[in-house]
């Protein structure tokens, strides 16, 4: 089993730019790959909430997830949301990556008990190693504390900032240990519906599929989706609902701006109506 660290912040719009990649990880190594979620806290520099504050309409446009591009009514602390995965993740570390997903579109407080080890997640942040260091254009911060910019990753030991593509992590994944088992990409729609946890957006489908956007699309057609409109903001949003597969687990549910936003819902009893996350770096 190879331990990964993944040093993120819910209210960065990169990170959740880079679920995709996180998804594909986790269908093709499985259990052979264990997550730790560490927390940047990305609002601790100054001017950071205002930056995220601004909206990321350029990231929704390039990735195709989940982000409102609209800016924020006013900036905001991360903090009590990385508070609360944190958390989780001490007190019941299987529900860290559920939370860490719902937390894009809530805030929550947290007991003081989680302090010590949400400032042990800052610090981490805040000091990488000589590896990191070595690729600068891949950290954050001011010139003399530099930090891990969202997502970044340890993989066995091995560090590697930034935002980045799949194949970077699977290199790492392979130097430390290549006899772990790896599952070939599924042959449909409904074998990543049975095997995923959580709802999954079109974007993270087309990725661990290895498909374009469209042709997931299509893909989610054929298995059955269904079209409706969803009286978001816009005359071209739609909603796309594939059925849960006999003996699934979770149901792909999407809203679609055009051809670029989509956002997974929750079912239509429970749906949120919570903002979207927007953020930067």
């Amino acid at each position: 089993m190879i331990e990964i660290e993944l040093f993120t912040d819910p209210a960065c719009a990169f990170a959740f730019s880079a679920e995709p990649v996180r998804q594909r990880l986790r269908w093709h190594y499985g259990e052979g790959l264990r997550w730790t979620p560490r927390m940047i806290v990305l609002t601790r520099e100054p001017g950071e909430a205002e930056k995220l504050a601004q909206g990321a309409p350029g990231l929704q446009r390039r990735f195709g997830m989940p982000i409102d591009p609209r800016p924020y009514s006013r900036p905001a602390s991360s903090e009590p949301a990385c508070r609360a995965v944190v958390a989780t993740r001490l007190h019941a570390p299987e529900r860290a990556d559920a939370l860490l997903r719902r937390l894009r579109v809530r805030v929550m407080q947290a007991a003081a008990a989680v302090a010590a080890a949400l400032e042990g997640d800052v610090a981490a942040a805040r000091t990488p190693p000589p590896a990191a260091r070595a690729l600068d254009h891949k950290l954050g911060g001011p010139p003399k504390k530099r930090r891990y910019t969202a997502p970044s990753y340890i993989i066995g030991g091995v560090t590697i900032p930034g935002f980045n593509p799949v194949e970077a992590y699977e290199t790492a994944i392979a130097n430390r240990d290549p006899d772990l088992p790896r599952r070939p990409k599924p042959k449909s729609v409904h074998e990543l519906l049975t095997w995923t946890d959580e709802p999954l957006a079109t974007a993270e489908i087309a990725l661990i599929m290895q498909l374009d956007l469209e042709q997931a699309r299509q893909a989610l057609h054929a298995a059955t989706a269904q079209w409706h409109p969803d009286g978001a903001r816009s005359d071209s949003s739609l909603t796309e609902t594939v059925p849960r597969p006999p003996g699934g687990r979770a149901v792909v549910q999407a809203e679609r701006r055009g051809d670029a936003s989509i956002k997974p819902r929750a079912p239509a009893s429970r749906q949120s109506r919570a903002p979207l996350t927007k953020g930067g770096m």
